[in-house]
């Protein structure tokens, strides 16, 4: 199975991969203007959301480059909550993560929940470095990020603050076991 066809379950979360059918439920989801404060823009309609999820399903245009992106779906409540999304660089083995939240399910650690394991399912793959980029004033993400075992360093990019954490290069050398355990256990 391709990376971006590959599920990711924890205690209360499954990590499913993006499809282009998500679009109309995450426009609601993705809904709130103050999402934006950070990250600029505007709320998608389920139109353009729907255009945005086709161009991401369809995976980048350099080969060099894999889209992976998740929706979340909270196991209790059945609904989709947010996003989690790596971007991996085959020429320089980096990841570059982020993750959005639903207004309505923030401050409950579900972002926190999703990074780890999103940090953890990484770790399998030929990885040299995660990293993510965050708002210096967004504390929330700032608390997900070091949740997930990111660290702030001294570098910036377009006014966000570079978060990074070394991965295991070379992955993890095994069968993946030692993720598998990690997200087992949120």
């Amino acid at each position: 199975m391709t990376p971006s066809g590959t599920d990711i379950r924890t205690a209360r979360l499954d990590l499913l991969p993006l499809r282009v059918e998500h679009a109309e439920e995450m426009a609601g989801v993705l809904a709130d203007p103050a999402l934006h404060r950070f990250i600029g823009g505007t709320p998608y309609t389920p139109d353009a959301l729907t255009a945005r999820y086709r161009r991401l399903v369809a995976g980048s245009p350099d080969p060099e480059v894999i889209w992976l992106n998740w929706v979340l779906r909270l196991r209790e409540d059945s609904r989709l909550t947010g996003t989690v999304q790596a971007t991996l660089s085959a020429a320089n083995g980096t990841a570059e993560i982020a993750w959005v939240m639903g207004t309505p399910w923030q401050g409950r650690g579900i972002a926190k929940e999703a990074a780890v394991a999103l940090v953890a399912w990484l770790t399998a793959y030929p990885v040299r470095s995660i990293t993510a980029h965050i708002h210096p004033d967004h504390h929330a993400s700032a608390a997900v990020a070091r949740a997930a075992g990111l660290a702030p360093t001294p570098e910036r990019q377009d006014g966000e603050v570079r978060w990074a954490c070394a991965g295991r290069a070379g992955g993890t050398g095994g069968s993946g076991r030692e993720h598998e355990e990690t997200i087992q256990a949120l």
